[in-house]
């Protein structure tokens, strides 16, 4: 598996924060890592989470500054109000699945892109289930729509076969695979652009057969195949972007970035910025739209 160089982090920093140009759309997804402006002790939450402190959403809103996207796909947020922190309502406009958990799924969207708001996909909630729905979007753009599909999978089901008992986890992983395929499928029946991104919980380099699952309902592009993260440890990353249709052309060649909270803020170290901020960074793609 490649390796990111080490000098990587030092550019990513200078060129996340450059603006898409004309004509390029700047998709990421980030995993908050329970983003909550509820106190620490509150029976929503676990007992080993804990409040961030005002510096730390400081810390937060720098880095959000930083990666300078057009859209992003949110994980782990508990609703607007803690995502306005990072993503002000001058700049961007919030969406958030109806879900009644705290861990919510949704999207920040640049002012002045139009989108439109597609139902959840609750079919990624077995029933009876706590999980989370997708947030499902659209964007109209001067040169057509992209749908935009905002995930956040079970966790504990990484790297066991998908079709394995041996975790509780993975049946329900399985049934959201199956919901994806569905998503996917009725997508490409109606010629309609999309790209999917969130946190997947899943390792997906071969042989693991999760992603040629996906792949039997359209074919697809991983945007991170064969690249480990920089973000969380240096790890396999479970947070990709996937393109389909026509939006697989427009992916432009070699602009994946992650943005690196160390680089971000030198005064933090590494382990630090995954207590203080998150334990995932943000994962950040280009796309050439067409005119």
């Amino acid at each position: 598996m490649r390796r990111w160089p080490n000098f990587l982090g030092f550019l990513l920093v200078l060129l996340l924060a450059m603006p898409a140009g004309a004509g390029e759309l700047k998709l990421a997804t980030w995993n908050l890592d329970w983003l909550t402006l509820r106190p620490s002790g509150d029976p929503a939450l676990p007992a080993d989470v804990h409040a961030r402190a005002p510096e730390d959403f400081t810390a937060l809103r720098a880095a959000a500054d930083r990666l300078a996207a057009d859209v992003v796909a949110l994980q782990e947020v508990d609703g607007p109000e803690p995502a306005a922190r990072l993503f002000p309502p001058d700049r961007y406009a919030l969406h958030f699945t109806g879900d009644d958990v705290v861990q919510r799924v949704g999207f920040a969207v640049r002012r002045g892109l139009r989108f439109e708001v597609n139902s959840d996909l609750a079919a990624l909630v077995p029933p009876g289930g706590r999980l989370r729905s997708g947030a499902d979007i659209t964007l109209v753009t001067p040169g057509g729509r992209l749908r935009l599909l905002a995930v956040h999978l079970k966790a504990g089901c990484r790297e066991d076969p998908i079709a394995s008992r041996r975790r509780p986890a993975c049946p329900q992983l399985r049934f959201q695979l199956a919901a994806l395929q569905g998503w996917i499928a009725q997508r490409t029946a109606e010629g309609v652009p999309f790209v999917i991104l969130g946190d997947f919980n899943r390792w997906m380099e071969p042989p693991d057969t999760f992603w040629p699952a996906l792949q039997q309902a359209a074919p697809l592009v991983r945007v991170t195949a064969g690249f480990s993260s920089p973000g969380g440890g240096g790890g396999r990353s479970s947070d990709p972007l996937r393109a389909g249709g026509a939006a697989r052309a427009w992916l432009e060649p070699a602009s994946l970035h992650v943005l690196v909270y160390r680089n971000a803020d030198p005064a933090l170290t590494r382990h630090e910025d995954r207590d203080r901020l998150s334990d995932h960074c943000p994962v950040s793609a280009r796309f050439r739209l067409p005119d």
